[in-house]
């Protein structure tokens, strides 16, 4: 099998030939935005919700973005073709670019945006465990999707060293936030509910198409909730999945279907 191409700086490359600078402010510093998006037949459905979230995080971090929704319409439809992948998960990754050493950024930044792709996730249960690690609901940098993400790599290693498949953050008011990478939505008294963005959750691609269509209510979760939910689905723009365990105590498995 050949090796795939991924996009980068307006060029597509194979992976052994792309270079990214040693200096670049994503390596060194984090000082960046990604996207993760779900194509289907060649192209990203939900492309202008992914590009309206990556510009917020953009304005948030005084960062440029280098190219209109078009644009990257066409470079994400290329991409794809020229891997033959109609179907996949899509990276976008902006970062700030190279620069000296520091962390005031340059006044004139050389932007790098890349963009890959990789094979859709496979969907399945979940068990859960609450994580030690807490979400910061008060930081504006909750609400975007830097490439600093060592909170949820924490949880996601915590999780993974007792044995379950993801961790529940909490916020710092001991209210439920979100999971590692991911929306949550919890079935109680025949209705779904999911966290509000002020309680730390993610404004995810998915979770807003729910709440636009009034399939889902933002309501504040308090732990004890979940032990009593008639289903807990775990969701992002890639895969929804049902939740059968919560600290290894039993939920009862939500059908994805209500949701998708």
């Amino acid at each position: 099998m050949s090796e795939p191409l991924l996009w980068l700086n307006g060029a597509l490359l194979p992976a052994h030939t792309a270079r990214i600078d040693p200096a670049d402010r994503g390596f060194t510093l984090g000082d960046g935005l990604f996207e993760t998006m779900a194509a289907q037949n060649g192209t990203v459905p939900e492309l202008a919700r992914h590009f309206a979230r990556l510009t917020a995080g953009a304005v948030l971090l005084r960062l440029h973005v280098p190219l209109t929704l078009d644009a990257l319409e066409a470079a994400c439809r290329d991409l794809l073709a020229a891997n033959a992948t109609p179907n996949a998960a899509l990276r976008l990754t902006l970062t700030r670019g190279p620069a000296p050493r520091g962390l005031l950024p340059p006044a004139q930044a050389n932007n790098t945006l890349l963009i890959t792709t990789a094979p859709l996730p496979p969907g399945g249960k979940l068990r859960l465990i609450t994580a030690r690690i807490r979400r910061d609901e008060t930081s504006p940098l909750s609400a975007v999707k830097t490439l600093n993400y060592l909170p949820g790599i924490l949880a996601r290693i915590e999780a993974a060293e007792q044995g379950a498949d993801d961790a529940l953050l909490l916020n710092r008011q001991g209210f439920v936030a979100e999971t590692s990478g991911a929306n949550i939505f919890v079935r109680l008294g025949g209705l779904w509910f999911t966290p509000p963005v002020e309680d730390g959750a993610l404004p995810g691609i998915r979770r807003a198409k729910l709440l636009e269509a009034s399939r889902v209510r933002e309501a504040p979760l308090a732990p004890i909730q979940l032990r009593h939910a008639e289903a807990i689905l775990v969701g992002n723009a890639l895969t929804l999945r049902p939740v059968i365990a919560l600290d290894w105590h039993p939920i009862p498995e939500g059908d994805p279907a209500a949701l998708s």
